[in-house]
Parts: structure tokens; sequence; C-alpha cells
């Protein structure tokens, strides 16, 4: 394999590489062995440069560089990962075994460079402004040109199944053709800038001896004509700015993370197959791949024959042949296991015909297939690798509290130690820590439950987790806390994950954490859009404010904030919406109860402004551009909040059959123990509202009937079954009915099947009888039959 070409200053030579190609590793390590440069720079974080000798342990790869970055505007986590075949990571390790000095030259991950990308080695096409366009260009005429169907299999076609000879010269065409003269964004031409002049300082101390650059190979271009224009000296290493919180640590990685399918940015997919192909050369990994798919399966209790395995054998080689692969390449082995073992068409096409994760619907042998060349090898880091405190601090309370083994933990919460034990275990829930999975317990909106249940398992990713979680904090409560506020923040106006924080703050215990992540939720409550999205998080707060001595967070002033927001909100929300008859909206509903509940029970603590409440709920009930169940509502809460309305007029104006029923639901849904306290019978000074709207529904024609019917089901489903069972019973005392009304609540069918049944009946027989077919019978106005 020979050496690329020096570049425009003398001795440095530059390597344009892919990220996780074994053909650029190949290539790197060939470079050095026979330059054996004074200097090896390598695209990585330039701020790791005084711990390489901990890059270097002896860890079990893949490992990343996890670097984590949190100010008052900007919170940012980013990994660098290597595996053997990294053209990086294969720089570093061969420049070090040979004595040259090694530098990562690129800015820090936390710089703001990098703010838009959570993988430094994300690939080019993902991350150029103008050249993003020629890079598409150029990639559709190779592809169209060489018959083959996106980048990957482009690249294996080009580099990764051909000989070495001529390699060097072969990338450094292909990385000039999608570079050219294009201009990179802002971000990247700053990268550029920078790790030149790390290249000038180098070639200026070389004394006479080689210098090589590793970069990935967009950047190799712009390097190049950048070169001579640094002054000399060492680039300073950017430092985060006062008040930033982060830092970078090493954490264990795995194939499955390094993979495209499953959504990494860069580098090469199924890196199992070129994990083989990198220790044995292609041949021996299509043969060994091929082998593990038929494991795989097997596993899985799919049924592969030993002749499926003979065809798939056959079918590759043969197919690499047609494509001018010799041995096969990735694809010719892939193609060549689903012609042997999946008989039926597919529903989708097949995921190496393009990039990214797998698509929904694709076969289940198909995605086995996909994971068997992805491969399950999880890194593991060196005994002596430097771990952030969060890790001791978690291993500690996890010990302390006894749950640092697997198997299933049952907690009382009236019990003091175990609602501790509980706060540790939602806190690492929190931080997404894998492992502590919650079976059962307390949930907003029910009862009180006073036992949790937890299953407790130690997966290898959990330290890989810890790890990435110490960027929120070096204690697991002030991790909790950061977390929970980075929440609150990133979910302003989604008021169903405002509810879900707030609620999740309780587990954690809110009154060892901090007012911080309240705060965040109150301020975040401004920005909510919709009446029926704020209505539950007013109803969650309020629930704890009211009843959660279990969480230690009852009447406290910060839960109290955020219903005082909420209830403003919901009074402006509320006045905002206009139109016509439509179908209640039970979360509409649900919203104004929750703004009644906080007046009247929270009211007088917080000094919610009752009169204003009263104020917008009278406008509303009585404006005729509100919709019906908000109308009916408003009204319902002025009765609820205790202003002598007069429940039968309102009634009576409700409207017609199109939304009374929807009418009602709002009135029943904020006012019902108001009905039933109202309606105890006729002739006691009370309000008769089951009476009138007795009369108005009888006194409905048989149509209007069945188009208020739907509504009036929805209305009276706010009542429970006793309840309603107390209404029917009323209504049987108005007609002079003995019996329970129970009775008339149990039917033997749908009853809107029944009326439509009835209506479908009285429209034959009107045809029949225009028809004259009928003439011994007519029908009356309301639909019922009578004698001619």
């Amino acid at each position: 394999m020979t050496a690329p070409p020096a570049g425009p200053v003398a001795g440095v030579t530059y390597l344009g590489v892919r990220h996780h190609s074994p053909a650029c590793a190949r290539l790197v390590a060939s470079t050095i062995e026979a330059l054996r440069p004074a200097y090896v720079l390598v695209e990585g974080p330039a701020d790791v440069n005084d711990r390489l000798d901990e890059l270097l342990l002896g860890h079990r790869l893949p490992v990343a560089v996890f670097t984590s970055y949190r100010d008052g505007t900007r919170a940012h986590a980013s990994w660098s990962p290597f595996c053997d075949y990294s053209p990086e990571w294969v720089a570093l390790t061969t420049g070090r075994r040979l004595g040259a000095e090694v530098r990562f030259i690129d800015l820090p991950a936390w710089h703001p460079a990098f703010a838009d990308r959570t993988n430094r080695y994300a690939d080019a096409e993902r991350r150029y402004a103008d050249a993003e366009r020629r890079y598409a260009e150029v990639v559709d005429r190779l592809c169209r040109t060489f018959a083959v169907d996106n980048v990957d299999t482009l690249w294996d076609h080009l580099f990764e199944i051909q000989p070495d000879d001529g390699l060097a010269e072969r990338l450094a065409t292909y990385f000039d053709l999608l570079r050219d003269e294009s201009t990179a964004g802002d971000d990247d031409c700053a990268r550029e800038a920078y790790m030149a002049r790390w290249v000038d300082a180098a070639a200026t101390r070389a004394d006479g001896r080689p210098v090589v650059v590793v970069s990935g190979g967009f950047h190799r271009p712009a390097l190049m004509r950048l070169a001579g224009t640094g002054d000399g000296r060492w680039p300073d290493v950017p430092r985060p700015p006062d008040g930033a919180r982060g830092g970078s640590f090493l954490v264990p990685y795995s194939f499955r993370r390094l993979d495209s399918f499953d959504g990494y940015q860069s580098g090469m997919p199924s890196p199992d197959y070129y994990q083989r192909l990198w220790e044995h050369g292609p041949a021996r990994a299509a043969d060994d791949l091929t082998a593990s798919v038929v494991a795989r399966l097997r596993r899985r209790r799919q049924r592969v024959s030993t002749a499926d395995l003979v065809a798939a054998r056959t079918m590759a080689p043969g197919l690499a042949r047609v494509r001018g692969h010799r041995p096969p390449a990735r694809v010719d082995i892939l193609d060549g296991l689903v012609s042997a073992l999946v008989d039926e068409a597919l529903e989708v096409p097949l995921p190496w015909t393009s990039r990214g994760p797998l698509p929904a619907g694709t076969h289940p042998v198909v995605v086995e297939m996909v994971a068997a060349l992805s491969g399950d090898r999880v890194g593991r880091l060196h005994p002596d690798t430097p771990l952030p405190p969060l890790v001791g601090d978690v291993t500690a309370e996890l010990e302390r509290h006894g749950l640092g083994t697997a198997g299933e933990v049952r907690l009382d919460l009236t019990a003091p130690a175990d609602l501790a034990r509980s706060r540790v275990l939602h806190r690492l829930r929190t931080l997404g820590v894998p492992g502590f999975r919650r079976e059962s317990g307390p949930t907003p909106g029910v009862d009180a439950v006073l036992v949790e249940r937890w299953s407790v398992e130690v997966p290898e990713e959990r330290l890989s987790a810890l790890i990435e979680a110490s960027g929120y904090g070096a204690t697991l409560r002030d991790a909790a806390v950061a977390r929970l506020a980075q929440r609150a923040a990133v979910v302003a106006g989604d008021a169903g994950r405002l509810a879900s924080v707030l609620f999740d703050a309780a587990l954690c215990g809110i009154a060892d954490l901090s007012g911080d992540v309240l705060d965040r939720v109150a301020g975040a409550v401004g920005a909510v859009r919709e009446l029926a999205s704020l209505g539950r998080v007013l109803a969650v707060a309020l629930g704890l404010w009211r009843h959660d001595r279990l969480f230690g967070v009852a009447r406290t002033g910060v839960l109290g904030a955020v219903i005082s927001s909420a209830t403003v909100r919901a009074l402006w929300l509320a006045e905002g919406i206009r139109g016509g008859p439509a179908p209640a909206e039970p979360a509409r509903l649900a919203a104004v109860a929750a703004l009644r509940d906080a007046v009247v029970h929270a009211g007088p603590v917080l000094e919610l402004d009752r009169p204003a409440v009263l104020a917008v709920a009278g406008r509303l009930a009585a404006d005729r551009g509100v919709p019906p169940d908000l109308r009916g509502a408003m009204f319902g809460l002025t009765w609820a909040l205790g202003t002598g309305a007069d429940p039968v007029a309102a009634v009576r104006t409700a409207g017609g059959s199109d939304t009374l029923g929807d009418w009602l639901a709002g009135l029943f849904a904020l006012a019902r123990e108001e009905i039933l306290s109202a309606d105890t019978g006729p002739g006691d000074g009370r309000p008769d509202l089951l009476g009138v709207l007795d009369g108005l529904v009888t006194a409905m024609p048989e149509r209007e009937f069945l188009v208020a019917l739907p509504g009036l089901r929805q209305a009276f489903a706010y009542f429970p079954p006793r309840e309603r069972e107390r209404v029917a019973g009323r209504l049987l005392d108005r007609r002079g009915v003995a019996g329970s009304g129970g009775a008339l609540l149990r039917t033997a069918g749908d009853p809107v099947l029944f009326a439509r049944g009835r209506e479908l009946d009285a429209d034959v027989e009107a045809v029949l009888a225009r028809a004259g077919l009928l003439p011994e019978r007519a029908l009356s106005p309301n639909g019922s039959e009578a004698v001619a």
C-alpha cells in the first residue's frame, strides 16, 4: 500500500478518512508504519489531550468520549466513539506505539461549533451547508454510475472489498470530488481553521520529520488549502465560560449504538460485519456473517434448514460475480440471505437500500438479519479509568438502601425508610438509568396508592448511563433536580409533559429537591396554548397541594405558585375559545372542573381572584359564539360557586336538539352535585331541573330526538351508575310507574341502535306510502303509524 503524497507544507501528509472504515484504518496504520512521523494529529477533542493516557489504558472497545455541558441558556451532550477499526483510534495507538507525539486537534465537543450535533463523527452530508448540495449530487451521480443504491453500498464497492493497492489515491480522489471548492458552514469553517493551526505548529516543530494528519475526508481539502496560514504556535484549548458546568469522561459504548440502522449518524452500518472484515478480511467476513445470521434466526425459532443455508451460501457469491465483487460485499450477503430465507412478498424496501433506522413493517427475518450484522458487543472500561462522582454517589445510595442487587422490591410508602428508597429509585428512573422499572404505584388523578412494586436489574448499560447522567450533577439528588428542571424548560407549552414533570418531581421528593423545578413549571404554564391540556397540569398540582401528605408537598408555596399561574392562564385561554355547535370535549370540561376545584379548595389560601373567575364564566355562559359544552360548563361553574344562578331558565335557553346534549355535558361535568341536591322532588321549593329536561325531551319530534340522543347520552355519562339510577327512578316517579330506576337503565341492546332502527322503519314505510304500496295506512307527523 503506497502512502499518499505530502501536502503543500513540506513533510505533512493528509489522510482523509471515513469514520469507522476498516479500509481507512488500514491506510492509516500502513502510512504511519512507513513514515514513522514525529507527530500524528487526529480529528478529535483537543481538551482530552492531557488525558490520552487514560484513553489508551487498554479498554475493551467500543468506548466513547462523552462530553456534557450546561450553562444558563444551553445544555448539550455529545459522544466521540471509537472501535477497533476506527481510523482515529488506529492513528492514536499506532502513533503512540511508534513513538510519535499524538494529539487531538479539533475543538472541544462543548464548543458552540458542535451545538447542533450529538456525534462528533457525523457523516459529511449531515453537516454541511453549501457542500451539502454538492455531496448529494456527487454521491447520486456515482451511485448511478456504479449501479448501487446508496453511499454505504458505493463505499464498499469502491474501497472496503477492493485490494489496498492504490487505496490512498482513490480515497483522495473521492473526497476531493465530494468537497471540491464548496464552502462549509460557519461552524465547520471554525473547526477547520482551528485544526489547521495545529498542523502548522506541528510542522514547525517536526525538525524535518514527517507529520501525519488524520481527519474526516471532507475536511482534508480544506486543511490542505489552509496550510501555512497559522503562526506556528500551538493553539490554546478553549475553556468553558465562567458559570458553565460540564466535562468529559470515557463511557463504554456498544455496537448497537454504532449502527446506522439504529439511528447512529456516522460511519458504517453493521458494525459486527466490519469488525470481522477488519480482523479476517472480506472473504472470511462473508462466510462468518452468513453463519451468524442463520444461528441467530434458529435461536429465535425461525425455521432455517440446511438447504436454506446452502442456498444462501450459493446465492451471495453468485450476486457478487454479477456485480463485479470478489469477494462478496455486505449487500451481496444480505441480498443472498433474503433470496434464500424470505418466501413472501416484502411490504417495505430492504433497509440496506437506504440509510437510517429500520422502517416500520420490516419483515421479521430481515430484522434479525440486520441485528446479526450489528452484533451485540459492549465495550468495557479498564478498571483504572477515572469515573465521575455521580457513579460513586449512586453506588453508595444503592448500597445504603439495599437496592444494589437484582430482584423484586415492594415498598410501603407510609414507612419512612421505604419512602426514602422509593425516592432513590424514582431519581434513577428520572435520569434514565436502566435496570429500575416500576411495576405499580401512585399515579396522578386516582386515589392514593400506598404500595410500590419495582423490578431491579443490573444491566451492562448501567455504567454508561450513570456516566452520561453525570452531566446533570455530582450527586443523585443534584442530578435529578437538574434533569427535572431541564425537562420543565424544554416542554414549555406541552401541558401533558409538564404534568408528568410535576408528578415526577413529587415522586422524587420535592421537599428534598429544589424549588427551581416547580418555578420552571410555573413559568412554563404561561406558554400552554390549549385549555384542555392546561387542565391536566392544574389537576395534578391541585391534587398534590390538597392531599399529598405522602410525598410531603401538601400546601407548599411552590405548588401554590403553579396553581395560581395555571388558574390565570386557564381564564385567558377560555375567553379565546369560539365556535358553533360541536361535540362536547371531555378534556376541555375537565379543565374547567379543575379551575372550579382550584377556586373552591385553594382560592381562600392562595387568594385566587374569585370575582374575576365569575365574571369570565358569566360572560362565556351567555355568549352564543362559544361552543355549547363550554357555555354549559361556565354556567355550571357559576352555579357551583354559589352565585344563585337560575338553572331552569338556563336549561330552557340552552339551545335546540343539536346542541342541548353538549350544553348539558358541560353543566353536568361542573355542577353534578348541585343538580342532584336541587332535584329532591316537586313542590319543595327547589328548582325542578329534571322536570324541565323531561319536558324538553318529551316534546321533541322523533327526528330531533335522534339528533339529540348521542349528546344526551354523553351528558348523562357524567353521573356515576348509582346517580344515574337515582335520576331514572325520578323519571319513573313522574310517570307514576313503580319499580327501580335500575330496570330503566338496563336494556337488551344499544338504545341508539334501537332508535336508528325505528327511524329506518319509518323511512321505509314513508317511501312505501308515497308509492301507494300501503294505501290503508299513513304516517302521523311524528313518524308513528295511523289508520288512513
